[in-house]
C-alpha cells in the first residue's frame, strides 16, 4: 500500500460491496476507519462505513486533515443520517475525528505513514496500539490484515499479531477474502461468544 500501483492492485472483500471494498483497498485511512468502526456491528456494516462517509462528504477518498477539522456536530449528523454508519454514530464520529487528529499531529495526516518503513512487527504493533480507539486486540487484527492482505510484512509481523497472524486461522477480518471465509470467521466469533457466555455461567 505504499505506491499507487500497489494500492490499485489490492482487492479487499471486507464490506462485501464492490465500491466500499475498492476504497478500502486503495485508501489507508479508509482501512483504519473501517477497523475503528468494527465493533458492536456486523463486519460488513463497519467496513462499508468509510465509503458512506466519503460519499456524504462529497469526495472519492477520506482526508484526515478534512475530517479532523470538520465541525464535530455536523460530522456526527453526517454519520447519524439514515442509514446510520454505525449503531452508535455519535460516539464513533468523535472517535474517527480523534483518530484523524492524531494522524495529522503525528503523521502529517498520512495514514500509510503509520506502517511504511517500520522495521519490526513489534514496532508496528506499538504504533497501531497508540492510535485512538485501537486497543491491543484491534491493533493485532489490523496488523494481521496489513500482513496477510496488504503486503506490509516487517520482521516478526505474524508473532506481533498473535493468534490473528497465524495462516488460515479465520479468526478475524484479516482472513476474510470472500463469502466463504467470511462465513468461517463469523462461525469462529460465534464460538468465542458462546464459550465466553458458558464461562460466566
Amino acid at each position: 500500500m505504499s505506491s499507487e500501483s500497489e494500492k490499485d492492485a489490492v482487492t479487499l472483500h471486507l464490506a462485501q460491496d464492490p465500491a466500499a471494498d475498492e476504497l478500502l483497498g486503495r485508501s489507508p485511512l479508509a482501512a483504519l476507519v473501517g477497523m475503528l468502526l468494527d465493533q458492536q456491528v456486523p463486519m460488513e456494516w463497519a467496513f462499508a462505513g468509510p465509503r458512506t462517509i466519503a460519499d456524504r462528504l462529497g469526495t472519492d477518498d477520506l482526508d484526515a486533515h478534512e475530517i479532523a477539522a470538520h465541525d464535530p456536530e455536523a460530522f456526527a449528523t453526517l454519520l447519524s443520517t439514515k442509514p446510520a454508519v454505525h449503531r452508535y454514530p455519535g460516539s464513533m464520529a468523535k472517535r474517527i475525528q480523534q483518530l484523524c487528529a492524531y494522524l495529522v499531529e503525528h503523521y502529517d495526516g498520512d495514514a500509510a505513514a503509520v506502517w511504511e518503513g517500520v522495521a519490526t512487527g513489534k514496532e508496528l504493533l506499538t504504533r497501531l496500539n497508540d492510535l485512538p480507539g485501537f486497543g491491543k486486540q484491534k491493533a493485532q487484527i489490523f496488523l494481521a490484515l496489513l500482513g496477510k492482505q496488504l503486503g506490509v510484512r516487517p520482521k516478526g509481523w505474524r508473532e506481533a499479531a498473535g493468534p490473528y497472524g497465524e495462516a488460515k486461522s479465520y479468526r478475524s477480518v484479516a482472513d476474510i477474502t470472500g463469502p466463504e471465509s467470511l462465513t468461517k470467521v463469523r462461525a469462529y466469533k460465534q464460538e468465542m461468544k458462546a464459550a465466553a457466555k458458558a464461562a460466566k455461567t
